[in-house]
Parts: structure tokens; sequence; C-alpha cells
């Protein structure tokens, strides 16, 4: 059991954890993310359990973030919908808590040990291979979470992956169904092309047929709903000059760090649980057996790897490396803590059952020196006023901003430039227009049709904007001479490929007819083609495993495909091959590959039961 919760652990759930602290140490600006606010509204009730705004909002903040560190200088900001990001962020809150509560209501668990030997062997938590309680914590503390909250948030998506784990690994198909996807899969056709080209150059246009298309479309010819602002620009990085640190500031910060610096101590253990098989007693006499067996001079190394039940630590003669406090069990930590380098504690119980404890060595902390120190201390001192200037200047815009008829005023207070941006749509533009919340603010009544200044736009964590509308081009209809041309060449492709398809339509009723010889055309024969084959046009290959099977040698079905240029192809299918038996391996790969799209259609549909029979209010 605990070897299998370990596997999950050190599968999806790990790799899911690690990637969250991958993606998001390199962002900045997350203490705001994960800091608790006043606004305790609800977003929604699941089962009577609330998901407050609070939460709602770190989520969709998570997401921003996330695709603006995936996409890099390829991000597109005027793609990021507020609405449909918070409709995002809350179905997927909705969903956890589902999970979190189906997870519950099956009695699904893992030991405390098992969550223990997630963080210790999570090499993100690790220096030198080795774990690091300097480096959890400043891990986390970037995450924005306590010790507690993130072996809290750890545990919940331990719960999840043995749901996932439990209903996705449990899909089974039958060898009837691995017969009949092998026999799909390997399937051979053979065929022949017949290409008929789309003729622009025959296609006559008149003046009144580009007209009537013309006035026919009219709303698909207008200027576009434009707008140019005028905005204010707020950088954080700006107040970094006007700040400067005490010497005593530094000293007292310096004391702090290197205060929280604690010695490491590498334990090894015997770990006898106890459980629904073993009882207390029962675990009690086993460890005190081994115990007796330690004091006749046994080795602890192979007593570990013989008799230990923790999975991960059994096979390296029960050695957890290097850890410092926080870590451990309090009742293991505790005896852990009293030893000796190379004592063997007493027993000693937790939740997990009985350990024997070895104190295999002890590291002092590394100090670091001030100077080494120094460059890093300034920047946090340094942050801390910035970043209470730079609450306060927001502020101090925003009400100046919302006073003001124009951007002057708030310009000379807080001693910023006016910038114009070039005309941008509704869809955005380039520079400060490819940011969402501007076009939204932008195209916003209060600022288009009232003239108000907006109120503040957060850029990025370290950028705030107001704007305001200096111009606002409506659409206007397009004249004819501008989109003549445009109107010319969507009609001769339209009608080339009309009159391409007509030949096509008539010379494969002929063939079926038997009017036209098969061999009478000039055809591209395949022989033998797979669903993968290389050579053929895509839409060509879908559509030629679509087509019903020929009634005979003689009697090819047809069909046609259209590709972009207009022209057609006509496909004639010869005939088909079936496959012969797959071999054992291959059936072993395919019964993997079916079993575990079952098992995902398995989760698919558990998430939608549990959705469809919960009580979900959405404020």
């Amino acid at each position: 059991m605990l070897q299998n919760i370990r596997d999950n652990s050190q599968g999806w759930i790990a790799k899911t954890i690690i990637g969250v602290i991958v993606a998001l140490m390199a962002l900045t600006g997350f203490d705001a993310i994960f800091k608790a606010t006043t606004h305790r509204n609800d977003a929604a009730k699941v089962n009577g359990e609330e998901i407050s705004q609070n939460e709602l909002s770190q989520a969709v903040d998570m997401q921003r973030r996330q695709l603006m560190q995936q996409l890099g200088k390829d991000f597109d900001a005027s793609l990021l919908d507020e609405k449909m990001l918070r409709e995002a962020a809350l179905k997927g809150l909705i969903d956890r808590k589902l999970l979190l509560q189906g997870a519950e209501k099956s009695k699904f668990a893992f030991s405390e040990a098992a969550l223990d030997q997630v963080i210790l062997q999570t090499p993100e938590f690790q220096v030198d291979g080795k774990f690091s309680p300097e480096r959890f914590d400043q891990v986390i503390r970037q995450l924005g979470y306590s010790r507690m909250q993130f072996r809290q948030m750890l545990a919940q998506e331990m719960l999840i992956g043995q749901l996932r784990a439990g209903l996705a690994g449990s899909g089974f198909v039958t060898d009837a169904q691995v017969q009949a996807f092998a026999r799909l899969e390997k399937q051979t056709r053979d065929f022949a092309t017949l290409n008929v080209k789309a003729d622009p150059a025959a296609v006559k246009l008149t003046d009144e047929e580009v007209k009537a298309y013309y006035d026919e479309h009219a709303k698909e010819f207008m200027t576009p709903d434009q707008v140019v602002i005028d905005y204010l620009e707020l950088k954080k990085a700006s107040f970094f000059d006007q700040v400067a640190v005490k010497d005593e500031d530094l000293q007292a910060l310096y004391q702090k760090e290197t205060a929280n610096l604690a010695e490491q101590r590498r334990a090894a253990h015997i770990l006898i649980e106890v459980n629904d098989k073993v009882s207390e007693a029962q675990a009690k006499a086993k460890i005190e057996e081994i115990q007796a067996r330690l004091a006749k001079g046994e080795s602890f190394e192979a007593l570990a790897k013989e008799f230990s039940q923790d999975p991960g630590s059994a096979a390296n003669g029960g050695d957890l490396g290097y850890a410092g406090p926080g870590v451990y069990d309090p009742a293991f930590e505790k005896a852990l803590y009293a030893l000796n380098k190379d004592q063997v504690s007493a027993p000693v119980r937790t939740d997990f059952g009985f350990h024997l404890i070895k104190l295999l060595g002890v590291e002092a902390p590394q100090v670091p020196s001030f100077a080494s120190l120094k460059d890093k201390l300034t920047k946090e001192l340094k942050t801390q006023q910035v970043e209470q200037r730079f609450v306060d200047a927001t502020k101090q815009l925003e009400d100046a901003a919302f006073e003001a008829s124009d951007l002057a005023q708030p310009a000379a207070d807080l001693k910023l430039t006016v910038h114009t941006s070039a005309p941008f749509g509704r869809e955005g533009g380039e520079g400060i227009a490819a940011n969402r919340a501007v076009v939204t603010a932008a195209f916003s009544p209060e600022v288009l049709d009232e003239g108000a200044n907006s109120t503040g736009i957060e850029l990025d964590p370290e950028t705030v904007v107001v704007l305001r509308a200096k111009e606002h081009r409506k659409p206007e209809q397009l004249p004819l001479e501008s989109v003549a041309a445009s109107i010319r060449v969507q009609l001769t492709k339209e009608h080339a490929s009309a009159a391409a398809k007509t030949k096509a339509d008539q010379l494969i009723a002929s063939l079926r007819d038997g009017k036209t010889p098969l061999d009478s055309q000039s055809w591209k024969v395949t022989h033998a083609a797979t669903r993968a084959q290389e050579g053929v046009d895509p839409t060509v290959l879908q559509a030629l495993f679509r087509m019903p099977k020929p009634a005979a040698k003689d009697k090819p079905t047809f069909s046609s495909v259209t590709l972009t240029d207009g022209s057609l192809v006509i496909v004639r299918l010869n005939g088909v091959s079936e496959a012969a038996a797959p071999s054992e391996e291959e059936k072993a790969q395919y019964r993997r590959f079916l079993a575990s799209r079952v098992g995902q259609q398995d989760f698919a549909a558990y998430r939608k039961q549990l959705e469809s029979q919960a009580d979900i209010k959405r404020y």
C-alpha cells in the first residue's frame, strides 16, 4: 500500500508540484497573490464548502502569470479576456473541490511519512543532491506558503493523485476490443487520385457582380472601431533610486537571516507500521525484537533492509539523508535531536507506527558572511520601502485621475509624462494596446462615452497605468473602390472552385455508371496506404479512410476533396486490405493504449458525475 502511495506521489503529482515550482520561481511579485485580503465574499459554494473571492483572484492571477511565463516574448496580452480567465479559474477550483470531496468520501488516504518522502526527494528542495531546509523554505516562501500551508496543498494534490490513479488505472479492454482496434489501425487501402484544377483565368466577373457582393456583405467592409488614448505609466522600478537603507537595518536583517539557520541531522530509521493488519502490541513486539538484535551487534543497515516498512528508505539501510527541524513528525524529531552520533533511540511511537532511529551524522549550519549577503539584504530592504512607496503612489495617481478632467494635473503631481498610443481597435494592438485590461477600459462607456479617466490598471506587478480616450474613430463604410480588388479575388476563387466541383461531380457520375473507363484518366495510384501515409495530403487521407469498402474489385468507390486553393481531388478507393493478426508485443501496446484511454474517459466521467450530483452555487 505504501509503495503504491509512494509511486503515485512520485508520478504525476510530484511532477505537477515541481512544474508549478519551476514555472513560478522565475516570476516576481508573488507575495501579492497569496496574501489574505479583507474581502470575504464567496465566489462559489460546492456542497456547502466555500470558495472565496480571494482564492478565485489568486487562481486568476496564477493563470495569467503562468501564461506570461510560458509564452515569453511571444505572449499576446490581448488574448487574455478577464471574464474567460475568471470562468476558467473558477471551474478549476470547483473541479478541485469536487475531487477532494470525492477522495475523502472514497476514504483515500496516505501516511505523513509518504508526504515527508515527497518533500525530501523533490529535487527543487535539494542542494548537492541532499534535502536542504533553507532551500525548502526559500522556494515555498517565493510561492507564498508557510510550511504548514505547503504541506496542506501538497497533501491535497496527493489525494487527488491517488483518486486519479485509482480510477484511471482501473481501465481495461477485452481481447475482442484489442483485435478490433488492431484490425482498423493496421488496415491498408489501395487508391488513386485525380486532380481537377480550379481555373481562375476562366472566370469572367462583371462590375455588377462585384457591386452586388459589396452591397450584400456591406457589414464586412467597414473601418474598425478604433480609439487613441493618452495614458500615464507608474513603474515600481523608478522608486529604487529614491530610497536608502541604514547600516543598522542591514545588520539587524543579517542577524535575523542567519539566526534561522539550523544544523542538519542525517537520520536512519527502521519502521514497523501499525495498521489494520498489525496491532499496536504486535508492532511493538516486532520493534523490540529488532532492538534486541541490534543490542547483540547486528548491523542497523542490514536490519533496516530486512524489516523496515518505509519503502522510501529501507533499500538504503533506512537512510533518510540530512534534514533540519520541522521536517519530521514531532515525536520522531524530538528523539532524533536527543541522540549522539551513531546512537540508536529506544522505540518511538508516531502516527505511522514504531521507529528505531539512528543518528548517522551532524552538519553545523554554514553561516554566510555579512559581505556576501549585503547586496541581497540591501535589495530586500529597498524592496520593502519601494513596495510601500509604489502602493502610496498608485493610490495618489488613482485619486488624482478621479478628480481631474484630464491627465495633465495627475502627471504634474507625480512628475510623470503623458504618453499617446497609436490607434487600436477592440481586438487590441501593439504596445500598451496589447493588454486586454487596457483595451477593455479604453472602450468602456465611462472612458469612451463619458470622457472620464480610467481607474488604475495593473499591466504587471511592476506597472500601473491610468488612461483617457483622446480620439474615437467610429466605424465607417469603406468605399467600393478600396475593396473591389479583394472582392474580385474572393469571387474568382469561389466561382473557379464551383466550376471545378461541377466538373469533378460529372466525372465521378460518369465513372460510376461505366460511361468513362477507369483507366482513361491520368490517375496517381498508391498501394497499401496506411493511416499515417507520408506524401499524401492529410485531408485526402482522412477522406480515404472514411470511404466505404468497394463492393467488388471492378466496383471502386469514389469521393472528392476540396483543397485550400479551390481545386478538387477525386479519390478512387480500389480495395481494402485487412492486416495480419497483431503480434503479442503489438497487442500489449494496443492494450496499454486503449486501457489508458478508457481510464482517462472513466476519470472524466467520474468528474462529470461528481459535478452533476453536487450542489454548486456560483456568485
